[in-house]
């Protein structure tokens, strides 16, 4: 964790003054992410728009890909059509009401966010807070690249860190 603390710290003292306005690296040391493994939805309710390609699930929804979780009030499938004419793989998902995500010892909360399994991003907006153990970083947008274990926050980034060596 110390490990990941000081990274973290290092990132955001050689970013500078003009790189803070555009974005903050962040190291991600516990993140796993396997874009192969099954995607598990479970949720309180779900619609399906077969014709439009779209699954909406509704009410306590948590979407689970390996170690990886995230959560919502609402979230919406939408699913590529492959050669064939069916809709099997999915292209992205859009979550909005409250969403969590957590994988590893990394947490983080925004009110909307859209995950794309093939690129391995999950872009975070609205009133960021990342937590990695003692540390907060908070900001309006989280774009995180699963695959690297990386990710850049902007709009007003704040951080706060725990320098006692307990």
């Amino acid at each position: 964790m110390k490990i990941v603390q000081a990274s973290l710290i290092a990132a955001l003292l050689a970013a500078g003054g003009p790189a803070l306005a555009q974005g903050t690296a962040i190291a991600l040391g516990g993140l796993q992410h396997d874009t192969s493994l099954p995607v598990e939805v479970t949720s309180d309710n779900l619609s399906v728009a077969n014709e439009a390609g779209q699954a909406v699930f509704e009410g306590h929804v948590v979407v689970a890909q390996g170690p990886m979780r995230l959560g919502a009030g609402r979230i919406e499938i939408v699913y590529a059509q492959s050669d064939g004419g069916s809709r099997t793989a999915i292209r992205h998902m859009v979550a909005s009401g409250g969403v969590t995500f957590a994988n590893g010892a990394d947490a983080a909360e925004s009110r909307e966010a859209v995950y794309d399994p093939d690129a391995g991003t999950l872009v975070m907006t609205g009133d960021v807070l990342l937590s990695q153990g003692a540390t907060a970083i908070s900001g309006q947008k989280l774009t995180i690249d699963l695959a690297a274990g990386t990710g850049v926050m902007e709009g007003r980034v704040r951080t706060t860190f725990q320098t006692n060596a307990n």
